[in-house]
């Protein structure tokens, strides 16, 4: 479903980092200790972490002990906030990548869909610019996906017509 909640968008932003090279469903296991040891994903707290919360971070097994991820959470959370600075907000930012309503896609089965577009690699590329980690072309569709950017549901799923519908309501 489209978002346009700042906070949630840079959870998910977040989220969708911490996944490469692991499965969806181990993060979304791990979401609530993540909404603890990050602050519920609040960026101004996170830009000022210092080594000694990253050296506390990599010993909460509740989230991925990755020492790039992590240090990827808090130079992301740096860069949003400057992006907030130049566009007012977060999701007024990266939903211009998409002319500001969801792409609306018409797959007829699961797999038909890509794992990027030219949308993603230059969200992904506008954010590497702006000092943003683990933001690749995959990983930026990937985040497109779950917040309603591109609605690439099957058209046999109900969210399909809930989420096309919706999109001709705002944006």
């Amino acid at each position: 479903m489209p978002l346009h909640h700042d906070r949630r968008l840079f959870e998910l932003l977040i989220l969708e980092g911490a996944q490469a090279g692991l499965s969806w469903s181990t993060i979304l296991k791990k979401r609530p200790a993540y909404r603890k040891a990050f602050d519920r994903f609040d960026p101004a707290r996170i830009a000022r972490y210092t080594a000694g919360r990253v050296r506390r971070l990599m010993n909460d097994a509740g989230i991925v002990r990755n020492r790039a991820k992590i240090e990827a959470t808090i130079a992301n959370a740096r860069a949003f906030l400057a992006v907030r600075l130049e566009h007012r907000t977060f999701d007024r930012y990266v939903w211009q990548f998409v002319g500001g309503r969801p792409v609306q896609n018409a797959w007829r089965r699961l797999g038909q869909g890509p794992t990027e577009t030219d949308a993603s690699r230059a969200l992904s590329r506008d954010l590497v610019r702006r000092g943003f980690r683990f933001v690749g072309p995959t990983i930026c569709y990937a985040f497109m996906q779950a917040t309603g950017m591109v609605n690439d549901h099957t058209r046999d799923c109900f969210r399909w017509r809930e989420v096309r519908r919706r999109a001709r309501g705002r944006r």
